[in-house]
């Protein structure tokens, strides 16, 4: 079932940029076989960690195409499609290259704030038009807009092709009420990466992590070891990379996960305006910690 394929940890893929300010590709193919040595469970490409509101049209396809032909088939991959017009997600839902991917996530809309009635029906819509099955994206802090624990059981209940939800509310009432509520079948899952030791306890299916880009092993394992219960082993994993959860997001993202992964040489710590790197004194936190941290052998 895509419903196990997609219980674990997903990690949601940076865009390596060259000096240029061109996509490098040879980074990207060196993090895909980073992150799945590492043990993740599925790839999503295009999501905001991966800069797409600075991406053509072109590129984003060229980016899907380029994820299928690299993963090649040895883990689910899950493409981000969204925006604040529900016409234009449509539109690309039903021209894009999909016939490989497991799933969409797509993100409410952002920007224009909608109802939850309009975020009911932009779902609604999408979903219809969706040759894939639509995983919901709860991200207020991006979007301006808090998805309800009501409407997304409505969503759960009433949307046939919805399948799941990544909750990044950061509001752990919010989450346990759609975790205690939810339909059989229907995955929920962590957005924060921060929390996503407690509420993977509290019953989520698995993490869409940024931070898995960088602790592979260490993210997945942890994942792992919660989804079977073995909390002493996820609460160890859980505290050894806290501090890096807290440099990682202290200014922006993926400003902060390119820092890492830049200190191990695997991607140039190159963006597109308006994202720019990491301040020289965050980045020597960073560095300080990541050489004790590689110290104790924990990078694959």
């Amino acid at each position: 079932m895509l419903q196990d394929q997609l219980r674990g940890t997903g990690v949601a893929l940076v865009t390596p940029f060259t000096t240029q300010e061109t996509i490098d590709w040879h980074s990207l193919e060196r993090l895909i076989d980073h992150v799945i040595k590492g043990g993740v469970d599925y790839v999503v490409t295009l999501g905001t960690t991966g800069e797409t509101p600075t991406l053509s049209s072109e590129e984003k396809l060229d980016l899907i195409n380029f994820t299928f032909e690299k993963v090649n088939k040895r883990v689910p991959v899950v493409v981000g499609i969204g925006d604040y017009n529900t016409y234009d997600v449509v539109k690309r839902l039903e021209t894009c290259p999909l016939d490989e991917a497991a799933a969409v996530l797509s993100v409410a809309p952002y920007y224009s704030k909608p109802t939850q009635e309009g975020i009911y029906q932009h779902y609604k819509a999408i979903a219809a038009a969706s040759p894939k099955p639509i995983i919901l994206y709860n991200v207020p802090g991006r979007t301006g807009r808090n998805m309800t624990a009501e409407t997304t059981l409505r969503i759960a209940k009433e949307v046939e092709n919805v399948i799941a939800m990544k909750e990044a509310s950061g509001d752990m009432i919010q989450c346990m009420e759609i975790i205690a509520r939810k339909p059989k079948g229907f995955l929920v899952i962590s957005g924060d990466d921060a929390v996503a030791f407690p509420q993977l306890a509290c019953g989520m299916d698995g993490v869409i992590s940024v931070a898995a880009n960088y602790f592979a092993k260490d993210f997945s394992s942890m994942v792992r070891a919660a989804l079977e219960e073995n909390y002493t082993e996820a609460r160890r994993l859980h505290y050894k990379m806290l501090e890096g959860f807290d440099l990682m997001f202290a200014e922006n993202n993926p400003a902060g996960i390119k820092a890492f992964l830049h200190y191990d040489k695997l991607v140039e710590n190159v963006f597109r305006l308006p994202v720019v790197p990491v301040t020289e004194s965050l980045q020597s936190r960073i560095s300080a910690y990541l050489k004790a941290y590689n110290k104790a052998g924990s990078l694959v």
